[in-house]
């Protein structure tokens, strides 16, 4: 599926209505590519003019200033902006809770201001204002779904509404977990935590929360964030619960159920 780079755009005097920021998961990551490849596919059906970055996108920095390494993100920071800006860029969408974060909240201090969008939250208004129309009896309808709140879109964000809404409109049966929305538990990687060598402990972060999903009976545990998605997917391998559930991310629970069309991956 051919995606425009903000480089190639520029060259034709184009413009995108949306910068689409792939993060560093969805670019290196195999499963996390998964995810980019299922949002960049909504974003062509629903019509919406995007673009990449390619090349040109380097990591948002998060993860040095999580560490402690505030040189390494400022630097790294400034790099972007200077990117950003010279393309001109206002709106920017990902599927990354940590880029979100970082790019909304924490750019702004170093002089890059940006409208900075959730893909639950761009994936909620797509769904309300019929840009994208799912199938009526879709594959998740009547099945249950639990949804993991990611840190830094839950508490850091106060984002918990657009990703259930979206479940819902799947027609799928929402099931919460014990510990949900600001109360939500952390998958265990965040704050650095995901570069790190684990702490000892007698359980995983990772298997607790897997425990609390199953427990709900889901047969999909939706996730919102690349790194919930490989603490929670490594949660069901380590509890071998692999026949029981399954992790979805809510973009691709999106793509499975939107009206056929031959083309959406072409």
């Amino acid at each position: 599926m051919p995606v425009k780079t903000m480089a190639e755009m520029a060259a034709a005097g184009e413009s995108p209505e949306v910068l689409f920021w792939v993060g560093c998961a969805g670019s290196f990551d195999q499963r996390a590519q998964r995810i980019t490849r299922a949002f960049a596919a909504i974003l062509k059906k629903a019509g919406i003019r995007f673009a990449v970055l390619g090349k040109e996108e380097n990591c948002t920095g998060d993860p040095a200033r999580r560490a402690g390494n505030e040189l390494l993100f400022q630097l790294m920071a400034q790099q972007n902006i200077q990117t950003l800006d010279s393309y001109h860029i206002k709106k920017i969408v990902t599927a990354c809770p940590h880029c979100f974060n970082t790019l909304k909240n924490e750019y702004p201090a170093l002089g890059g201001s940006y409208e900075v969008i959730h893909h639950s939250v761009f994936l909620q208004q797509l769904i309300d204002q019929g840009k994208i129309r799912l199938k009526e009896g879709g594959v998740f309808r009547g099945k249950k779904i639990t949804y993991h709140d990611s840190c830094y879109l839950g508490r850091a964000n106060d984002v918990y509404e657009a990703p259930r809404q979206v479940l819902k409109a799947l027609d799928a049966e929402l099931a919460e977990m014990k510990s949900c929305r600001s109360r939500g538990l952390c998958c265990g990687a965040g704050g650095g935590q995901a570069f790190k060598e684990e702490e000892k402990g007698k359980l995983r972060v990772s298997q607790l929360r897997v425990r609390q999903a199953v427990s709900t009976g889901a047969a999909v545990i939706a996730s919102a964030c690349p790194f919930c998605m490989t603490m929670l997917s490594d949660g069901i391998k380590t509890e071998n619960r692999e026949e029981q559930a399954e992790v979805l991310d809510i973009a691709e629970l999106v793509v499975q159920s939107l009206e056929d069309d031959p083309n959406l991956f072409a």
